[in-house]
């Protein structure tokens, strides 16, 4: 049976998690605090990564919080009614979860102090990843083959929308002192300088051994043997566990695993028709002709 998604605003959401109250609530109505901290994403771009490293930042590394408490209760994801009345009672200063677009986030947060995370993660492994989670997320409904997948994934024609419309969006803010963007990437590549970089964004003074605790509890393993972020608690109505883990594999380049050389150049070709007209350069771009040159800092 096809899924029945829910529209907002042109773009379409998993049922069961979202409403179009929800969102419209979400969007119009939520209240912001000055300290909120928003953990941001698109889908399969290091969200549950980013709960982790920032549940233990707020907790001075210890990981008490992170193995007793489920993500979905220190980081709601407040476009739902469930995560909403979760945010609601959460004392402050709280954190926060969506894959929203800028254009739908909480007006609120605009005229706030609050602080936004910004994760974001090369697309082509966003879609390897997203492939394989809507083959086991039921509300996401499971994709007819990887090549379906791949041309509705450039269309934007997927749950939370277009991953070029969400990322042009969001780094319109670059810049701003109280946007803090990260790759996917860079948290492999220096998992340790990146947590210190966001303990001071966020105003956290950690030592060197809160730093290495907060590293030893995100890391990948750390997180599949935690029952608390790993989605194995939920139903099977929800996420089916014997089409694949949540958490499957946590490295980068796995696309080279999945593409054709048809469906590289066929991404290539509209990664830069997409893309057209930044001025940064993401660290998934090799130098050369693959992908046209940027400039781009991460905070």
């Amino acid at each position: 049976m096809a899924v029945q998604y829910v529209q907002y605003k042109g773009i379409k959401f998993p049922p069961g998690y979202n409403s179009v109250d929800s969102l419209y609530f979400a969007e119009n109505e939520f209240q912001v605090r000055d300290d909120d901290i928003f953990n941001i994403t698109y889908p399969k771009s290091g969200t549950v990564w980013m709960i982790e490293i920032l549940s233990l930042i707020l907790n001075d590394g210890n990981p008490t919080w992170n193995q007793g408490i489920l993500n979905s209760l220190r980081a709601p994801w407040f476009t739902t009614q469930l995560g909403l009345e979760t945010a609601h009672n959460l004392p402050s200063p709280r954190l926060l979860t969506c894959h929203l677009p800028i254009q739908i986030f909480p007006k609120a947060f605009f005229s706030s102090k609050s602080k936004v995370v910004y994760t974001l993660r090369d697309p082509r492994d966003v879609l390897v990843s997203y492939y394989h989670f809507s083959k086991m997320c039921i509300p996401f409904g499971d994709p007819k083959s990887f090549n379906h997948f791949l041309d509705r994934f450039l269309k934007g024609d997927v749950p939370f929308g277009s991953w070029f419309d969400h990322i042009r969006g969001w780094m319109k803010l670059k810049g701003k002192s109280n946007i803090f963007f990260i790759s996917y990437e860079q948290l492999q590549e220096d998992l340790y300088g990146s947590i210190k970089d966001l303990s001071i964004f966020l105003g956290k003074e950690l030592d060197e051994a809160a730093i290495t605790s907060i590293v030893e509890h995100a890391s990948f393993e750390a997180m599949r043997k935690n029952n608390m972020c790993n989605s194995t608690m939920l139903p099977k109505e929800v996420m089916d566990q014997e089409k694949g883990s949540f958490l499957r594999k946590g490295i980068c380049g796995d696309w080279k695993t999945h593409f054709t050389m048809a469906q590289s150049e066929y991404f290539n070709r509209v990664y830069q028709e997409k893309m057209r007209g930044l001025k940064e350069t993401f660290p998934w771009e090799p130098t050369g002709d693959q992908f046209k040159q940027r400039t781009y800092f991460l905070n």
